[in-house]
């Protein structure tokens, strides 16, 4: 219904947590607190919508988002959503959010009213859980269609900003799942690059802002679930280890740890320039129109089968709709069309070149009317959730 991905786990995770709230008798309203980088939020709002028991409060970096998800998740409607613009970046409004599940002042707050938070970031296993089911569907078809035989092995090539979607893909490998390597695809972000690379994951660097802007991300929080699952459940050492990147911006691996990554990860990254040049020759060769996340991963899939000499079969896992990106896709295709060309003007032009019919999730966004929204700093996110609070409490 958004367009992206994430709908699959975030149009299960409403009946998750109602069942769960059902077998623990558990009555308090649950506050789904989110920070996203463009697609999670719409998602949330979407899949959370009018859901009995519950309020979304989502957080979005106010310059950080393409023009049509920022018009997507102003206009999804229900009695319990709420949207907020940061004046700043993902990994600080992300950060912020942390924060605030951990401030114990807070949460007394909410206690008081009966009220709890949760999260419909990939940080709340809910999330995760849904997307191992990609990697077995995939895997299904390529069975299906002869490619495979039962038991061959198979890379897969991810898209990825907060290691969620790739995590899936690990712990599908850990249930049983042929696959050879996970190739972790990032834009110029490159932080995971160079992490899979050294064993040193450094913030202290440039933030880029990207034509690839769900992956505009310099701290991945679902690697740190990684590290202890292949730490052997090392507590200490990934709680020092995060502390490290918290005070000091930067930690690194036990040599042991980051040889066991190195056998099933593999990664690579794409700059902006040849995510255009991706998204062209994709449509030229196989008339079919990539998002520019998705032609991150198919970068890193060819990158990685040349360099590597690796023949296994490699699923590119797409991430979402072209016509959430119409701006960059159409300048890809033709960069004659005017800069100018956004929103609902460049959708127009885009379904003039793709040969297939709109889905309804884009006719929709022809007839979406955006809500006001509210406006923050990352400072100020933990009084705005307590002001929104206070203000829709019945």
């Amino acid at each position: 219904p958004t367009l992206a991905f994430k709908d699959v786990a975030l149009q299960v995770l409403p009946h998750l947590l109602q069942a769960a709230k059902h077998q623990t008798k558990d009555t308090k309203e649950t506050i789904i607190l989110t920070a996203t980088s463009g697609d999670t939020g719409t998602a949330a709002l979407r899949g959370f919508r009018n859901v009995a028991g519950t309020r979304v409060i989502v957080f979005y970096p106010q310059h950080g988002i393409s023009p049509i998800q920022e018009a997507q998740m102003r206009s999804q409607q229900g009695d319990n959503l709420h949207v907020v613009a940061v004046k700043g970046n993902f990994d600080q409004a992300q950060t912020t959010v942390k924060e605030i599940f951990n401030d114990p002042t807070l949460a007394a707050v909410l206690a008081s009213h009966q009220q709890h938070f949760s999260s419909a970031n990939s940080m709340n296993i809910g999330r995760l859980i849904p997307q191992i089911t990609y990697y077995f569907s995939a895997y299904g078809q390529l069975l299906r269609q002869g490619v495979i035989q039962t038991g061959d092995q198979v890379n897969f090539a991810v898209p990825t900003g907060n290691f969620g979607d790739i995590l899936a893909g690990y712990y599908a490998a850990k249930l049983g799942l042929p696959v050879g390597r996970l190739i972790c695809a990032s834009n110029k972000n490159n932080v995971l690059t160079d992490f899979f690379t050294t064993g040193t994951y450094d913030k202290r660097r440039e933030f880029f802002v990207t034509n690839s802007p769900s992956m505009d991300i310099l701290v991945s929080s679902n690697l740190e679930r990684l590290l202890f699952d292949v730490s052997g459940g090392d507590a200490e050492l990934v709680q020092q280890l995060m502390h490290e990147l918290q005070d000091q911006g930067h930690y690194s691996l036990p040599t042991e740890l980051l040889t066991k990554l190195k056998q099933l990860f593999a990664t690579e990254y794409a700059t902006p320039d040849e995510i255009q040049t991706e998204i062209n020759r994709v449509f030229k060769e196989a008339n079919y129109l990539i998002d520019p996340h998705t032609a991150v991963g198919s970068i890193a899939a060819h990158r990685y089968r040349t360099l590597s000499g690796d023949p296994r079969p490699c699923v590119v896992v797409a991430t979402a709709s072209p016509y959430k990106f119409p701006e960059t896709v159409l300048q890809a295709l033709d960069n004659t069309v005017p800069s100018q060309s956004t929103g609902l003007d460049a959708i127009e032009q885009l379904a003039q070149i793709d040969p297939r019919p709109l889905t309804a999730g884009v006719e929709e966004l022809f007839t979406n009317q955006p809500q006001p929204v509210l406006t923050t700093t990352p400072a100020a996110m933990p009084r705005m959730v307590l002001d929104i609070l206070k203000k829709t409490d019945k």
